[in-house]
């Protein structure tokens, strides 16, 4: 029904997307459909990795928490902005159509505002990972919504509202979680050159955000990387922005709003880093493993091209 309906707007609205295309993305021989939750860092990473191992993946955006390492993430295309992190190209799908050109060609990420309900219309997926990093929110349950559903970082628990998951805090970062739950989010940041939570300025109250700051722009502590509603937000440390909100966005209480890396040469704002790399090389892993328990050799075989 989905792909009727899906191939009437494609005739209706007459778009440039080919029989080819269309076809393809249907075929038997399609690549199993892969859908990720969340456009941050970590989804983003994860969508790479999934891509190379042979999946056509779509990343379902949720404005909570907002992303600032958006240079090391997908987030800016839903902008329309380009969008590379290790040669794959992440691009904005508005719609069915778009979504279902964009995954018939290569090396390609569909990155979109559209609900996972629209996405679970289009078409069965194999995988579902759920990677919007959302510490203190209920997780709702997906199982039985995709042949795997996997859940990275706190509030998992395995058979309860996920198949299996992977660990994101930063003592476990990307252990396999087979059974039981992942570990509750305690609040400490990772050590980067030696800081901690100190090199990120959290949201104090809800608000309009401006920023004429660029990622990756070195700066000193208390100079004034923009302003929330108005009030001045000053730079914590020394260093180079690794991440801030995009400008324009609407920001709540209590998120991170930017980040200061203080390693100097070593510091690193673009591209995937080694704990994003690590989350992903584990959430491929965990994905096989439900594969193979669940019987889905076939199918876990035609998964993993690589």
């Amino acid at each position: 029904m989905a792909q009727g309906l899906l191939w009437r707007a494609y005739t209706m609205q007459g778009t440039d997307m080919t029989n080819r295309h269309f076809d393809a993305f249907y075929s038997n021989g399609a690549s199993p459909l892969a859908i990720v939750l969340g456009t941050n860092e970590i989804a983003s990473a994860v969508a790479v990795h999934l891509t190379v191992a042979g999946f056509a993946v779509a990343m379902c955006h949720d404005p909570s928490p907002p992303v600032i390492r958006r240079a090391m993430s997908f987030h800016d295309a839903l902008f329309g902005d380009i969008a590379t992190i290790e040669g794959v190209l992440g691009e904005r799908a508005e719609n069915a159509i778009e979504i279902a050109k964009l995954l018939s060609g290569q090396r390609r990420v569909a990155v979109t505002p559209l609900d996972l309900t629209d996405l679970l219309a289009l078409r069965s997926p194999f995988a579902l990972v759920d990677a919007r990093m959302q510490k203190h929110r209920v997780t709702p349950d997906y199982r039985g919504l995709a042949r795997v559903t996997v859940g990275l970082g706190p509030n998992f628990v395995v058979d309860a509202n996920c198949d299996i998951a992977v660990e994101t805090k930063p003592s476990r970062n990307g252990g396999i979680v087979a059974d039981g739950a992942t570990a509750v989010a305690d609040g400490e940041a990772r050590q980067l050159g030696g800081v901690g939570r100190e090199r990120f300025v959290y949201t104090r109250h809800e608000g309009l955000w401006h920023t004429p700051v660029d990622l990756g722009m070195r700066v000193f502590k208390g100079f004034v990387l923009g302003h929330l509603d108005g009030a001045p937000v000053h730079a914590p440390i020394d260093g180079l922005v690794r991440g801030i909100a995009r400008d324009g966005a609407r920001m709540p209480a209590g998120v991170k709003l930017l980040e200061i890396d203080p390693r100097g040469r070593k510091a690193k704002w673009t591209g995937m880093d080694e704990r994003g790399r690590a989350i992903a090389e584990a959430t491929v892993s965990a994905i096989k493993i439900v594969a193979a328990r669940k019987s889905a050799v076939g199918l876990a075989s035609h998964a993993f091209v690589h």
